[in-house]
């Protein structure tokens, strides 16, 4: 084997956690090579170690046969290490060119910025890569995908040998990461060595050669992907057997309690009008493709985005949600699909994250909390839905994703919701995190909350929702329930439309 890279007994602690014990990887040059843990493993630490951002207490890094120590990020990158982050490291109002040649310019003989020359080598990369991109716009009006082609484009810019790619797909379309795998695919035979870091299990099995596993910071162990299958890798992830991610769903009775009703929501003057119910004790999903309505509807129905028309019926009465305030006072809750900046105050604790939308059910005056009441509160609900962490004061920011999501679900269940949105509820989550969500989700239903969950995954919508909203282009095409509730159908929904083949049930059926 041609080993480009090797990692070997890396070992690092910060105070009060041993973050990685004596963790070794082996990446032969072209080589798609899965690191695969849950959160919390010790992934993106190996990684920031790899790129010079974390110093390792002890252990080696060997490229190409010669022992590296990187002393920053700037060491890694002149080796030939390149990483695509999940979180974008773009300056939203630079141009590609700009971002992608920031801090190492190309200048004339005479010493000035050579533009013409920049922009012809990232155009050179991006025909490489398939892809168009404008070099003329700032990022910020770059749709997520081009985003996420320009991080790549300018990790291949600095000659990356070996290439991070953290979480590259959780914000691209099914095509869109087609086309990613296509890319790689094609800088695997140019020799390019890549560490592909993904939660999704198909992916790995689509696209890599080996795969290593990490748990609790320690080495798993490492096989090919030929010669392992979803199963053994769940063990190997979370060191137990989990018979099925989806609890099995409950017989609803026919006569459930209408909770929500949308008689007609238009979003734009000249868009379709859906109709819709929720029923108490369901889970009733959104499902099609990203850009076909689904969070957009949400939305409009809690009063954060504006509707054209909106005519909604809470527990029988008529209800005007202006904003989300008066959808909270409904008993509306909602976990956006970005919670670390739309659902989080991260540099919070858990305690003051929980209490902050209610903080007058603690108030003693209009100067004075009682705070053992506050902390009595969140200790129960954090016991209520398995939150994770050494105290109530842990600060959100330093939890897994599994946990912050259940901070956020906390939250809402500490304001005495009934009707809860979950948007994209396990995105960026690992495989034993979700089964935990899905869990509890169907713990809330049988405590009568009802939940619209909205998700790109397929076998989550199939496995989860009670009954499917399929939406394409802004409108439900069908209303999906029981066995017709399965993935062709869903797609051919979302894809085609209700003209394509025989309707299950329409939208006018939605009670």
């Amino acid at each position: 084997m041609d080993t480009v890279l090797k990692l070997d007994n890396i070992t690092k602690s910060f105070p009060g956690v041993q973050a990685l014990q004596r963790i070794h990887l082996e990446i032969a040059r072209g080589e798609i090579h899965a690191l695969l843990g849950e959160n919390g493993a010790g992934k993106s630490t190996l990684m920031k170690i790899l790129c010079g951002i974390y110093q390792p207490d002890d252990g080696t890094i060997v490229i190409d046969g010669e022992a590296r120590h990187f002393a920053n990020y700037h060491d890694a990158v002149a080796a030939g290490v390149g990483i695509v982050f999940q979180e974008f490291s773009l300056i939203p109002y630079l141009n590609a060119v700009e971002n992608m040649f920031l801090g190492r310019e190309l200048r004339n003989r005479f010493g000035m910025l050579d533009r013409s020359r920049m922009r012809r080598a990232a155009a050179e990369i991006f025909a490489r890569l398939g892809v168009v991109i404008d070099l003329s716009v700032p990022i910020r009006e770059l749709s997520v995908a081009q985003q996420q082609f320009v991080e790549i484009g300018k990790a291949l810019s600095l000659n990356a040998r070996i290439l991070i790619l953290d979480e590259p797909t959780a914000t691209l379309t099914p095509a869109e990461a087609e086309h990613l795998f296509t890319i790689m695919r094609d800088l695997k035979r140019h020799g390019v060595a890549m560490i592909f870091i993904s939660h999704h299990l198909e992916e790995i099995f689509e696209v890599c050669d080996r795969i290593t596993v990490l748990r609790d910071g320690q080495y798993v162990g490492m096989t090919d992907v030929a010669k392992t299958d979803v199963g053994r890798l769940v063990e190997m992830m979370v060191g137990r057997k989990i018979e099925s991610s989806f609890p099995p769903k409950p017989a609803l009775p026919t006569d459930a309690k209408v909770v929500l009703e949308v008689n007609a929501l238009q979003l734009h003057k000249d868009g379709p009008v859906n109709r819709f119910a929720l029923r108490e004790g369901e889970i009733l999903g959104f499902a099609g493709l990203v850009g076909s309505g689904r969070t957009e509807t949400a939305l409009a129905v809690i009063g954060a985005d504006a509707a054209h028309v909106k005519d909604i019926r809470i527990n029988g009465m008529s209800a005007n949600l202006s904003d989300p305030a008066d959808a909270l006072k409904s008993g509306i809750g909602i976990l956006p699909e970005s919670r670390k900046t739309e659902g989080l105050i991260t540099s919070f604790s858990i305690k003051q994250n929980i209490s902050i939308n209610n903080l007058g059910k603690y108030r003693t005056s209009r100067f004075f909390i009682d705070h053992g009441s506050e902390a009595r509160a969140t200790a129960d609900i954090m016991k209520r839905v398995g939150v994770k962490a050494p105290t109530m004061n842990t600060e959100v920011a330093t939890l897994s994703g599994g946990n912050q999501q259940k901070v956020v679900i906390a939250r809402w269940l500490n304001h005495h919701t009934n009707i809860l949105i979950f948007d994209e509820p396990t995105r960026g989550i690992d495989v034993g995190a979700k089964a935990e969500i899905y869990l509890l989700m169907r713990e809330l239903t049988a405590r009568g909350y009802s939940i619209i969950m909205i998700s790109s995954e397929l076998p989550e919508i199939v496995g989860m929702c009670d009954r499917v909203a399929v939406f394409r282009q802004g409108r439900i095409e069908a209303m999906l329930e029981g066995d017709q509730i399965e993935s062709n159908a869903v797609m051919t929904y979302a894809t085609a439309g209700a003209t394509a083949g025989t309707r299950g049930a329409t939208q006018h059926e939605h009670a």
